[in-house]
């Protein structure tokens, strides 16, 4: 029991790392922005092609840098070609717009890369066991995982906290009016956060696209838990993402093991269930099948109490 709960609660911590390094950028752009960019997913998916293809040309470390950078720049691309010419016609193009960009961006990599999963392997200097816990194998990829997510929390809290980057950039959300006032360029600091926001999708793209599977439908797998994330720890919240994050990673994790059904649960408080119905079926389902759902449902009862969200400051 102490080895499943174990090697559980460290697979959930990964995992849950994982999601906020999407989902971080994502809540960047929109605390930032106030633009909910419905293709994030899509550039986590273009980070892991571009990884797979640099890390066959110069390797996988080098690919840990170039791969966000070129997501980063595509994100720039995106802001000032696309976004910032919608803009003026209000948020349902913004929506409109991110939407259609699944769709192309879905498409170029099917056209590029194919249909079949890319051989996007863990590095051979990587590829080993970390640790032995109770017969379980830990691999290093994966501590190497919670090391890069880890470093990357640290540095966006510097950065946003104690640079005078991160102060421009939440005087440019707060005032911009002002904030264009005293010199500096408010439309260039959008495009920054955008950019900046899409290297981090790019960056778990590089890191997660070998450790699950790079292939076309990647998006639509990490997009609606992504979504999930970034709605039940608040919209613009960073800190109310990362909870959310760890939150929905242990859940997600821990379900898939759990056998028991929730009757089993009630089971000792003296509840019992005699007639058949849908109830009675659902009650008796055991909880790894019905695991997948549980974020979703988690998601619509915080919104029923709590409509900003764990930590959400923002109405929109």
């Amino acid at each position: 029991m102490l080895e499943l709960v174990t090697i559980s609660t460290l697979n959930g911590v990964l995992y849950g790392m994982l999601l906020f390094m999407l989902a971080s950028g994502l809540t960047l752009i929109f605390s930032m922005m106030g633009v909910l960019n419905f293709a994030h997913a899509s550039i986590y998916m273009i980070g892991a092609y571009l990884a797979f293809t640099v890390s066959r040309l110069i390797g996988f470390f080098p690919a840990l840098i170039v791969a966000p950078i070129l997501c980063g720049l595509l994100g720039a691309a995106i802001e000032v070609w696309g976004l910032r010419r919608v803009h003026s016609n209000g948020h349902i193009a913004e929506l409109l717009f991110t939407f259609g960009l699944v769709f192309i961006i879905q498409r170029s990599v099917q056209m590029i890369w194919g249909m079949l999963p890319m051989a996007y392997r863990v590095p051979s200097s990587l590829d080993f066991s970390l640790f032995t816990f109770y017969g379980e194998h830990f691999p290093a990829y994966r501590g190497f995982m919670l090391l890069v997510s880890a470093g990357m929390l640290l540095a966006l809290w510097l950065l946003l906290k104690k640079t005078r980057v991160g102060m421009v950039i939440r005087a440019a959300l707060t005032h911009p009016q002002m904030a264009s006032a005293l010199g500096h360029n408010v439309p260039m600091v959008f495009t920054i956060v955008f950019a900046g926001g899409c290297m981090l999708a790019g960056l778990a793209g590089v890191i997660g696209g070998n450790y699950q599977t790079t292939e076309p439908g990647m998006a639509d797998a990490m997009g609606p838990i992504v979504f999930v994330v970034v709605v039940f720890g608040g919209l613009g919240s960073l800190l109310g993402c990362f909870i959310a994050s760890i939150l929905m990673g242990m859940i997600q994790t821990f379900a898939v093991v759990i056998n028991y059904s929730m009757l089993d649960l009630l089971k000792p408080l003296g509840v019992t269930l005699s007639d058949s119905n849908l109830f009675t079926e659902i009650m008796m389902m055991p909880v790894a099948r019905i695991g997948a759902l549980l974020p979703f449902v988690m998601m619509i009862v915080i919104l029923l109490f709590r409509p900003r969200g764990l930590l959400g400051t923002r109405d929109t």
